[in-house]
């Protein structure tokens, strides 16, 4: 049997029956009709082995029942179905490095001052509605408000809003906000008994996972507070990973995943810090965020009528999107700008380097950031993993499987198995030849439940 290919407990060898393979799954899809099934499409399941031609996807609930191929999954009479002829059906995705309170704005500060008093109610909807049309089923939401992004998780969850299964590390602990308007959602810490009382309220309060980030610039008792407190709690810690000393820091005292393709790291990542990487690739995560500054110049300098793409207005007002647009008119004025000179030529040569380490990488884009649009963001960086090299199957694995392991979901999400909750994309094409199929989305499972 091809791991990862899952038989029908409709129609089961008595070979496997005999070897009690799937016994549970076959009382359970006999006991409960489907509610759902998906019919016809090619299965990639998330587990890496070969795809599944003609298959099929039963669904009772919330849960998938049964997923083979045609000839091996009996469809009962009366099941709504879903044609995925000629399409990929797949895990729904993760994006592991989001910010709902963000939409693509130009400039933090005005888009503060127009709708900081608006991410719960009108913002981050707007987000998470855009993500899950995308194919994003699952998202990690790394830098908020507190209060405002809890409520949406629980809005989300609740089914009262749509939007992708929410993990959410709440604001950024680090040394002191760059700006005073900025303390909601970046807390300084003055001390370690300061660090340990902010990650457990963060914790107490109900986040997934903490963020911290200038690590190089907090003492290593404030470090080894977040640390500890988060660990003691059975909660990651996620680090920036811009400059050197934010890396070595980090490893000093067991950071469990690192963002960001390091913007302070050129020419490339020192060889200390490479080797030290070598040493921990076992259990240490990387979301690289790739695509952010080539997305960006992609708008200034190639394609600005992507600016007038409807696609990432969904949701929004026509005075929000037109606000957006004008802060995005002139993309070359724009801070981040005066990095793509030296910066984009030295990223492919760092994105090599953390994977020659052998850290595991998962798909991550800093949506929300300046023309950075949740509609379009997660098939970018995937599509640029793949033009760095990164063969089609292991990107979608680092957006499905590895995301979910990490998170420690991998029981419910992240495949698509007999068991495993029904969260599932499909698109037409393929994109183990062309990634960029995914801008695309026609069809969006999620909770056993089409959302598209």
């Amino acid at each position: 049997m091809i791991p990862g290919r899952h038989v029908s407990a409709m129609k089961m060898p008595t070979t496997l029956l005999a070897l009690g393979i799937l016994a549970v799954t076959s009382q359970a899809a006999q006991a409960q009709r489907p509610t759902l099934a998906l019919v016809g499409g090619r299965i990639i399941d998330g587990y890496g082995g070969p795809p599944i031609e003609n298959g099929v996807i039963l669904i009772v609930d919330d849960r998938i029942v049964a997923l083979g191929a045609r000839s091996e999954v009996d469809v009962p009479p009366g099941t709504p179905v879903i044609s995925t002829e000629g399409m990929t059906v797949m895990p729904g995705l993760f994006d592991m490095h989001v910010h709902l309170q963000l939409l693509g704005h130009g400039d933090y500060a005005r888009w503060n001052e127009l709708f900081g008093d608006k991410l719960a109610d009108e913002v981050m909807p707007i987000a998470a509605r855009q993500l899950l049309e995308a194919g994003v089923t699952s998202a990690r939401d790394l830098g908020a408000p507190l209060d405002e992004i809890l409520d949406v998780k629980r809005r989300i969850a609740a089914g009262e809003i749509p939007g992708p299964r929410l993990f959410v590390s709440g604001p950024f602990i680090q040394h002191a906000a760059y700006e005073p308007w900025q303390a909601e959602y970046r807390w300084g810490v003055n001390g370690a008994a300061d660090a340990r009382r902010k990650v457990q309220r963060l914790i107490d309060a109900g986040v997934d996972v903490i963020k911290l980030i200038d690590q190089d610039l907090l003492t290593e008792e404030e470090v080894a507070a977040v640390v500890e407190t988060a660990h003691a709690n059975g909660k990651p810690v996620v680090a920036h990973a811009h400059r050197p000393d934010e890396i070595r820091r980090g490893l000093d005292f067991g950071i469990d995943n690192f963002e960001h393709t390091g913007l302070a790291t050129a020419p490339g990542y020192p060889e200390d810090i490479l080797r030290r990487l070598r040493e921990r690739n076992a259990t240490l995560f990387w979301t690289p965020t790739i695509s952010p500054l080539y997305v960006m110049q992609y708008t200034g300098e190639i394609f600005p009528e992507r600016l007038d793409d409807p696609a990432w207005r969904v949701g929004m007002t026509p005075a929000m999107a037109n606000e957006i647009r004008a802060s995005l008119e002139n993309i070359p004025r724009l801070p981040y700008y005066a990095l793509f000179p030296n910066r984009i030529p030295l990223l492919p040569e760092k994105f090599q380097q953390i994977r020659e380490t052998g850290v595991q990488l998962m798909i991550g884009t800093d949506a929300g950031i300046p023309s950075m649009f949740h509609s379009d963001a997660t098939w970018r960086e995937m599509d640029k993993w793949v033009e760095l090299g990164v063969p089609p199957m292991q990107v979608i694995q680092a957006a499905t499987l590895w995301p979910a392991r990490f998170l420690k979901v991998q029981d419910d999400l992240g495949t698509l198995a007999p068991g495993r909750l029904a969260d599932i994309i499909a698109v037409r094409g393929d994109p183990l030849h062309r990634m960029d199929v995914l801008r695309h989305v026609d069809v969006v499972v999620q909770g056993g439940r089409r959302v598209r």
